[in-house]
């Protein structure tokens, strides 16, 4: 799998984004690499990057986040410490960006060194099983949305189809006419399909560039945010 120095995650509410950016930073460590992910998603309070601290960090991985990341405080604000990503060239940065356009003006600031550099993956997760992106004519617009807000554009898309704990291989069949449908009318590849390790070995045989998960173990009873006992993914 070929890298590229930064690697930023976005996509609708609730399409795996935080889960995949998690699972590719802990790819590129077991590669030996140098890896630092933030999360820059200063909208959602529920779903952080900062859910797999434990894991990152024994994976020799430094997570940056808001210091008001899984409190009862919610505020849109990042630490200066973020700019490592784009000026620390000698590790691979992973951004975990906000869902559609309301998250993905936090990446603005950012944007400017990162066209200058230009060595980076920007990645739209698109999910075919949620309610409002059920046609790629509705993941297009959400796209659109998130580029005219963050001033950069996707390259790539990954398809992260799933039905939570019912996914089962078929589930991520039975989606490539609407990955290949959104690929056409973006013009940009399909780098990655993704699917929890289980359902991503009896792809294997079947589908080209399959990108096995760890799930998340932190799950939010919304509203009251009390975890419950069962992974999160989608």
């Amino acid at each position: 799998m070929e890298h590229k120095r930064l690697t930023l995650f976005a996509g609708h509410y609730g399409s795996g984004k935080t889960n995949i950016a998690v699972n590719y930073a802990l790819h590129l460590a077991s590669e030996g690499k140098k890896v630092c992910i933030a999360d820059l998603d200063i909208v959602n309070p529920y779903f952080r990057t900062a859910d797999s601290a434990k894991a990152l960090k024994e994976a020799g991985i430094d997570l940056i986040t808001s210091q008001f990341t899984n409190s009862n405080v919610d505020l849109p604000a990042l630490p200066a410490e973020a700019y490592r990503l784009v000026q620390d060239k000698n590790s691979f940065a992973v951004m975990d960006i906000g869902g559609d356009d309301r998250g993905a003006y936090a990446l603005g600031r950012y944007v400017p060194f990162i066209k200058e550099e230009n060595n980076y993956r920007m990645v739209f997760v698109a999910n075919a099983s949620r309610p409002l992106t059920r046609t790629p004519a509705e993941a297009l617009e959400v796209m659109g949305e998130i580029e005219q807000a963050c001033g950069l554009c996707f390259t790539c898309i990954v398809n992260n189809t799933n039905l939570a704990s019912e996914t089962t291989a078929e589930t991520v069949l039975e989606s490539l006419s609407y990955i290949e449908a959104l690929s056409a009318l973006s013009g940009l590849p399909v780098w990655l399909h993704t699917a929890e390790k289980a359902v991503a070995a009896t792809l294997a045989d079947t589908l080209n560039n399959v990108f096995p998960l760890q799930l998340q173990e932190k799950y939010f009873d919304l509203p009251s945010q009390k975890p419950k006992a069962r992974p999160l993914w989608g």
